[in-house]
């Protein structure tokens, strides 16, 4: 039974990362091990190929999770200190739509990165974890043997993905040694209609940005009609924020309808939006679709709708259309200045394992990479 001084189990953003950063100024033994047969394939796939690697603005109120966790890890790795990371080792991210970096090429230079800074490193790949038991050392358990190891990193990820290999075995280690979880559920994914909202589903395909006020946050960015319901960036990032109830969609943020009620021009032509949805929208609002200056108060009111119309999900689309999922390790349960778990020393738990998730946007790459470096800093002191 091979003995390491570090197991990280999972290579993916923030295994890797944990691993690179512990690779600098220490002699550790370390083994990452790695149910697929090749690392970081949910990274590899993420962002279109491109990896959305963070975000120009970073801070605590973009996630899901302990305030406390989340705000000590930015200030161990924050935004700045990501991007020094990566231009160091030859990556120039690029902005998209003035706020998204992304890599140039594609997410393959960020992989390259990692796993050049985690040189040494014994990689088990194509190895399905099945237990951790005992404590320092720890005796982890493969289909393919057993390791033992003073400490132990848990980076298994999130539930989303499944075809890339994602799992809750991350959440069974932690039960298993009598730690609180959260389970997991799909985040960042579209939200499925209630009947009375059918009439989008005739709308698939159109485009165009939003804003929606979901339990108590204000998101801006695109919304998408699809053939299950309502997805786009917008509907992604509200969806963190969405377990049941109302949320508020605006079609034409920051526009002033009172600028139309001299306007001789029917009401789908005046509105800057693409005329089917336009079309629809009247329907479904039982609001003839007439010149502007004819609209009497009741009927102008109704027309407000557009910028305030009140809807309740009926649903998600699921893990297999998720970017990412909330739950995982309680937050309770973790010293935030370590990653550890307070009831079993030397185990940690970092990135989407824990119960902290991102908007879209980057944010749950910056994450799994400050949790990691907060975790490697812990490791070696």
């Amino acid at each position: 039974m091979k003995h390491y001084d570090v197991i990280i189990l999972g290579a993916g953003a923030s295994g890797l990362m944990c691993a690179a950063q512990l690779r600098q100024n220490s002699s550790f033994s370390i083994a990452i091990i790695e149910g697929n047969n090749r690392p970081a394939l949910k990274l590899k796939a993420s962002g279109g190929g491109k990896c959305n690697l963070t975000n120009v603005e970073v801070d605590e109120t973009h996630f899901l999770g302990d305030e406390t966790l989340v705000k000590n890890a930015l200030s161990v790795f924050p935004q700045k200190a990501l991007l020094d990371y990566f231009k160091a080792g030859g990556l120039r991210p690029v902005i998209r739509k003035e706020r998204y970096y992304f890599c140039p090429k594609s997410s393959d230079e960020v992989i390259s990165i990692l796993m050049g800074k985690a040189s040494g490193c014994d990689l088990l790949a194509g190895d399905k974890i099945l237990s951790i038991e005992n404590q320092s050392p720890f005796t982890v358990t493969t289909d393919k043997g057993k390791f033992t190891a003073g400490k132990v990193v848990v980076a298994t990820g999130g539930a989303s993905y499944k075809e890339l290999g994602a799992s809750d075995i991350g959440l069974k280690i932690a039960q298993n040694y009598g730690i609180k979880t959260v389970p997991f559920s799909p985040a960042l994914v579209g939200l499925t209609l209630q009947p009375k909202e059918f009439w989008m589903k005739e709308l698939s395909g159109i485009s165009f940005p939003a804003r929606i006020h979901v339990a108590g946050k204000t998101l801006d960015e695109d919304l998408l009609f699809a053939h299950k319901g309502i997805s786009g960036l917008v509907v992604l990032s509200a969806s963190l924020y969405w377990h049941r109830g109302e949320i508020v969609l605006d079609f034409l943020p920051d526009f002033d309808l009172n600028t139309l009620k001299k306007e001789k021009k029917s009401i789908s032509t005046a509105i800057p939006l693409p005329k089917r949805f336009m079309k629809a929208f009247l329907e479904a609002v039982e609001l003839e679709d007439k010149a502007c200056n004819r609209l009497n108060l009741q009927e102008f009111e109704n027309l407000l709708r557009i910028r305030n119309y009140a809807m309740a999900p009926s649903g998600t689309f699921g893990f297999s259309k998720a970017e990412a999922c909330r739950g995982g390790v309680a937050c309770e349960e973790i010293n935030p200045l370590t990653m550890e778990a307070y009831k079993v020393p030397n185990l940690y738990f970092i990135g989407e394992t824990v119960d902290v998730t991102g908007e879209l946007g980057g944010y749950n790459f910056q994450w799994a990479f400050s949790s990691a470096v907060v975790c490697s800093k812990a490791i070696r002191v």
